[in-house]
């Protein structure tokens, strides 16, 4: 019989230990034959044409990597975009296993991922525009590329399961035909591009590329100094068709020998022709998907959710690397190697809902890299405990760490334990035993043990930690970053041996450290602080003095004290504004979807996609920053299903907007799977599935009692149920069984299907507008637009109303009325309009006939004159007049953006607002140098066009 954690080992320290009073008990009759789901999307094309209504499209020429098509095997990785002002579309490769092997200056030197380089498409003609679409389904690039020669249908793919890249072209008009040439990147750290005088004096240079080519093809030899080898080779060739020119190229690593050229080769002599490596790719692909389902009524954030799971898969394998913070597309950036304070562990949070394990490369790495562990501890402490400082690469060796009461370097402790709460998150989503057992467990033991070291007790028994770094803020002793680990780590260890059956002789030390742990440092005004040293003063990107929270759950929100220190802490975290960054706002949006608030979580999530997340949903900070979309994925989990504290919560924090939804085989901790169906703000049916026989608790969250529990799918009946007097219902369900729950007397349809929305998907690239967007970013001088949860940020009108940001544009290129716009940031506190005074802007010289502006008028409409300056000296005035921006438009402006409603100083207020596209006229004949704005207090401009 497998040992069972019982259920207060999980609790917060927080709760209390009775069980709750039982008020119903009972075996529901068995359900009637035929209960079973109707899986819509399981039946013909269902989820091809579903994924297909939210792929990335691309109608204009993409010119970075963060606008371009993205493709990947978790290996191999490649982007498609203009390089270098040419007019000629590349394929940039990267792979997340090509590096460097010397020792100097560590993983981001010595051991940095290096560029491999890019083949570009060598139409005969400049490229002028291309219609493309990212097929999430097939993992397929296709459409088409025209060019002053042309046209060229193209496909392109990263075999799912071969290191290679395809691209068929075949000429759809005109002369255009393809070519291609490889143009090789040198091997050296990224970093070096940043920050060149912290290079390490006796790191050496790399050799340079040879590369060779012939009429079909091609060779790159990238030798390494420390005696490894990167090779890509490439092939052309002619389908059996007689028009298809298909070009395949691969990429192989060694890291000390020279054997990538054997690997290139057998990977190029394996291929068969291009149907048969469309199939085997798509038939990867295909099974993919279905693993989990989710669908709210918001195309942009569904195209966006799904895209990370696609993003994910091109990302890693479970046999592949750990992710690095760029993923295995490898742009300039000084961030080269994995990054273990935070990026590795958000990067992995969407797969355990999802229920990919095929992904995950963490769990992988950390059960096989144990000697990298060693080599990052202490030498004092290598006998029994294993710690790991900020970055390393695969094999987990990072710099040595720093101990407790270090300040110069500093210590950062915690990064292994939080990794390893990753792998715990594993194992509580498969309860696989031996991932507990045989990785978990012993790399946990030894994680705690370098903390309990230094962890001593003072004069009344309660235990302190000496000075640690708290990440990306300050040095401070009693650090919440570590405290919040050690307590997960102590009581996740007691539950481990005795879900194993071992008796550990550090048992009694862990419950020792679990009674008499300083509690996190705080106050009444602020909340939580960095440490018992240090107060939160002033902006902080990072959450990691919040982990007591989020991930950890180590506060249960359930207790009011509990639930008031979060609600002060996050508050004043998000009240400091200057240095917040994208996982900000995925952090702060769990953490509001934690306390129930579905519309401050939305809010979060809509921040980072509209403020943050670029068009082809990627993401930087310097450079490519991989981890952030993927945690927004994990925040829209977290509005839809929570399972901590060993309760499932289906349906804890669904904002208003989302009346309808639909989840299906989303994975929670103990091995459920839950299917769900949202209609109206009703929870209709909740499906339970059990993988493992774990005691299973439910919070039918959006049903009201009583409740009906019955028998689903093939699950003999009946059910054995109670309803506790918390409204949790605790059911009895073996290893395979299924349990439906739904309101008593009803028989709701169990339909698995997509719910409607009225929007369409919006990433990849608009089609090419007219006009020049002038720069006015010097000039913008008024606060118009604010965030939900900062709707007293800015005053439009002043009387405190504002833009509400979640409604607005994204930030920079915004097309509208068939005229290029550039947007300003939304961020709080930031200016992001001008109030006309008069203002003379100097515009590239040019004969134009419009000026296009977007502007509104506030308390009533506004009139005033422009003033156009030629290069002869002339000038010539025309009217600008600007409607209110809450009233019917009666000078005949478009409507370029219209909102729900707006922002008052104490929240939202329903009237509905718009902002608005005014056309005026350029009637000089000579070359137009300058403009002169009115100067009128009611007017507000956005953006100012030439055409």
């Amino acid at each position: 019989m497998p040992h069972r954690i019982p259920r207060r080992s999980f609790l917060s320290w927080s709760v209390a230990a009775a069980a709750l009073p039982m008020v119903m008990t009972g075996a529901s009759p068995a359900l009637a034959a035929g209960a079973v789901l109707d899986d819509r999307l399981a039946a013909g094309t269902g989820w091809r044409d579903f994924l297909g209504s939210l792929d990335l499209v691309w109608q204009s020429v993409p010119t970075s990597f963060y606008q371009g098509p993205f493709l990947g095997n978790g290996g191999l990785g490649v982007s498609v975009y203009q390089r270098s002002g040419a007019n000629r579309l590349a394929f940039v490769l990267g792979d997340s296993r090509v590096r460097d092997h010397q020792a100097p200056g560590g993983p981001l030197w010595g051991g940095a991922r290096l560029p491999v380089g890019y083949l570009t498409l060598q139409t005969t003609g400049a490229v002028t525009g291309v219609d493309l679409r990212l097929s999430l389904w097939n993992a397929e690039l296709s459409g088409f590329v025209t060019t002053t020669n042309g046209v060229l249908s193209v496909r392109a793919f990263v075999h799912a399961r071969k290191d290679v890249l395809v691209v068929a072209a075949v000429p759809a008009s005109g002369t255009e035909t393809a070519a291609w040439t490889f143009t090789s990147q040198a091997a050296v750290s990224p970093r070096q591009q940043f920050y060149p005088a912290q290079r390490p004096a006796d790191l050496l240079s790399n050799p340079a590329a040879v590369t060779t080519t012939t009429a079909a093809g091609g060779t790159c030899v990238q030798d390494l100094a420390c005696g490894g080898r990167t090779e890509t080779r490439w092939t052309r060739r002619t389908e059996a068709d007689g028009v298809t020119a298909t070009l395949l190229c691969t990429v192989a690593h060694s890291g000390t020998d020279r054997s990538a050229s054997t690997t290139a080769a057998a990977t190029m002599s394996a291929l068969g022709t291009l149907d048969q490596l469309a199939a085997d790719h798509r038939s990867w692909w295909n099974a993919f998907y279905p693993s989990s389902f989710v669908s709210v009524p918001d195309t942009k954030l569904m195209s966006f959710y799904w895209t990370q799971l696609y993003k994910a898969a091109s990302a890693t394998r479970a046999d592949r690397p750990v992710m690095a913070t760029t993923g295995p597309w490898l742009e300039p950036t000084p961030w080269p190697a994995v990054w273990w304070n935070l990026n590795v562990q958000l990067e992995y949070w969407l797969l355990y809902a999802t229920g990919h394990t095929e992904l995950d490369s963490l769990s992988k790495s950390m059960a096989g890299n144990e000697a990298g562990l060693i080599a990052s501890t202490p030498q004092a402490y290598r006998g029994d405990s294993l710690v790991l400082a900020r970055t390393s690469q695969e094999d987990l060796k990072s710099e040595v760490s720093s101990v407790p009461g270090t300040t110069s370097p500093v210590c950062e402790a915690g990064n292994l334990t939080w990794a390893l709460h990753n792998v715990w998150l594993a194992y509580r989503h498969t309860m696989d035993d031996t991932l507990l057992r045989n990785t978990l467990f012993p790399r946990l033991r030894k994680a705690i043990n370098f903390y309990l070291h230094f962890l001593a007790k003072d004069s009344a028994g309660v235990y302190h930690l000496p000075t640690t770094y708290s990440p990306e803020y300050a040095n401070t002793s009693d650090c919440n970053y570590d405290l919040a680990l050690i307590h997960w780590g102590c009581r996740t260890l007691l539950a481990a041996v005795d879900r194993l059956g071992i008796t550990d002789p550090l048992a009694p030390k862990w419950r020792d450290v679990l009674a008499h742990l300083t509690p996190p440092p705080q106050d009444a005004t602020q909340g939580l602080w960095i440490g018992k040293d240090k107060q939160l003063t002033s902006s902080h990107r990072h959450f990691s003095h919040l982990l007591w929270f989020y991930p950890l759950y180590e506060l249960d929100v359930t207790v009011p004290a509990n639930r008031d220190l979060l609600v002060k802490s996050l508050a004043h975290w998000q009240s400091l504004t200057g240095a917040l960054q994208g996982y900000s706002f995925t952090g702060s949006g769990s953490m509001y979807a934690l306390l129930g608030n579905g519309n401050s979580a939305l809010t979060q999530l809509n921040k980072l996609v509209t403020s943050y997340v670029r068009q082809n949903t990627m993401y930087a900070e310097t450079g490519p920053v991989i981890e952030t979309p993927l945690a927004g994925a994990q925040t829209m989990h977290d509005m839809l299903v929570q399972s901590w504290g060993e309760v499932i919560r289906v349906f804890p924090a669904v904002p208003t907007a989302w009346a309808d939804v639909t989840l299906h085989n989303l994975t929670t901790e103990g091995a459920f799977r839950i299917s769900a169906r949202r209609r109206a703000g009703v929870t209709e049916f909740i499906r339970v599935r059990s993988l493992a026989g774990e005691p299973c608790r439910v919070r039918p969250g959006g049903m009201a009692g009583p409740y009906s529990v019955q028998p689903a799918g093939a699950t003999p009946g009946p059910i054995d149920w109670t309803l506790q007097a918390d409204g949790v219902l605790e059911i009895t369900l073996a290893a395979g069984q299924e349990a439906l729950i739904t309101k008593a007397g009803t028989a709701p349809a169990l339909l698995v299907a997509p719910v409607a929305t009225p929007t369409k998907a919006s990433w990849g690239l608009p089609p090419a507008a007219g006009g020049t967007p002038l720069p006015i970013a010097s000039l913008l001088n008024n606060d118009g637009i604010s965030w939900q949860s900062a709707t007293a940020d800015g005053d439009l009108d002043s009387a405190g109303y504002t833009f509400p940001a979640e409604e607005m544009p994204t930030p920079g290129l915004f097309v509208s009325g068939g005229v290029n716009w550039t947007m300003p940031g939304y961020a709080d506190g930031q200016k992001n309009n001008v109030v006309p005074t008069g203002q003379t802007i100097s515009v590239p010289t040019g004969t134009y006939t419009e000026l296009h502006v977007l502007g509104v008028a506030t308390q009533g409409n506004a009139t005033g004159s422009v003033t156009f300056t030629y290069g002869d000296g002339s000038t010539s005035t025309a009217p600008l007049n600007l409607s209110d921006w809450g009233r019917t438009t009666t000078n005949g402006e478009l409507v370029a953006v219209q909102t729900t409603h707006r922002h008052s100083p104490s929240g939202d207020h329903p009237l509905r607002v718009r902002l608005l596209h005014q056309t005026i006229p350029v009637t000089g004949t000579a070359p137009l140098t300058s403009i002169r704005l009115p100067s009128h207090g009611r007017m507000h401009l956005f953006g100012l066009t030439l055409r």
